[in-house]
């Protein structure tokens, strides 16, 4: 059975033409913030180590401060934890993208009112013929 998609709002907020913050980054200080790992915030997030430490080294390069601390591994193991300041990101970030739900949703709901629903498909992803297309084929055989 195809899953129904629900219409959202994705916000990106462009502080600058080389940095931008939104969904992916938001997400990785919310799983730091839970997990108190950058290692686990990329797992449960299904992203590499990588691009985790690169987003978030971005993200704390867009601010004066830094939105998180680490510390290094060892016996008991490192961590990553979010700074006030990466706390008041995260929460102004998810009230700008509350406020632009709460302004679209007429446009919103206006928009699926005038959406075509969905066709139903064969097993093999096509269509199903029209009843002219039927002929059509049927003739060339």
């Amino acid at each position: 059975m195809a899953k129904q998609q629900t219409p959202a709002i994705r916000v990106r907020i462009d502080l600058s033409p080389d940095s931008a913050l939104g969904p992916g980054k938001i997400a990785l200080l919310e799983r730091i913030e839970a997990t108190g790992s950058l290692s686990q915030a990329a797992r449960e997030l299904g992203m590499s180590y990588r691009r985790a430490w690169l987003l978030l080294d971005d993200v704390n390069r867009m601010f004066n401060d830094p939105a998180t601390t680490a510390s290094v591994g060892g016996s008991g193991g490192g961590g990553a934890r979010l700074t006030d300041l990466g706390r008041e990101i995260v929460k102004a970030y998810r009230e700008i993208e509350d406020a632009a739900e709460k302004a679209a949703s007429a446009r919103i709901a206006w928009l699926i009112s005038c959406r075509r629903k969905a066709t139903r498909r064969s097993a093999t992803g096509r269509r199903p013929m029209t009843p002219s297309a039927r002929k059509s084929h049927a003739a060339r055989k």
